[in-house]
């Protein structure tokens, strides 16, 4: 199979992957795409951990960073009202490679390089 997969093979379901795993989604239904031979990408390395394929998020690290940022200026007497809206600027990319092999698929060194942590 060659890789990036593109097609969904006609009449297997098209289900929808909850990007929010702490509201009590059944991780493992959704792993269950590999089960039908279907890559997926999800938001959280829950769902990696889980066996899914693979999962692009913002950095947890950079996150708790800015958090502390932001506490620090409220503590100082900055409102919080004041305070700019951010985005994240560093994501984490993370990569099953048991899940791969299982779904016959190779991922590219290139891809592998930029992964933060590799499942083997």
């Amino acid at each position: 199979m060659a890789w990036p997969v593109r097609a969904v093979q006609p009449g297997l379901p098209r289900r929808s992957a909850s990007k929010r795993p702490w509201l009590g989604a059944d991780n493992g239904h959704y792993v269950g795409y590999a089960q039908n031979r279907l890559p997926a990408m999800y938001g959280s390395r829950t769902f990696v951990e889980g066996g899914g394929l693979m999962a692009y998020q913002p950095s947890n690290k950079e996150a708790a960073r800015r958090v502390a940022v932001f506490v620090d200026k409220i503590l100082k007497g900055a409102k919080p009202g004041d305070l700019p809206v951010e985005q994240p600027s560093e994501f984490e990319l993370v990569v099953n490679m048991k899940t791969a092999q299982a779904l016959g698929l190779k991922i590219p060194p290139s891809v592998l390089v930029l992964a933060e942590q590799i499942f083997r």
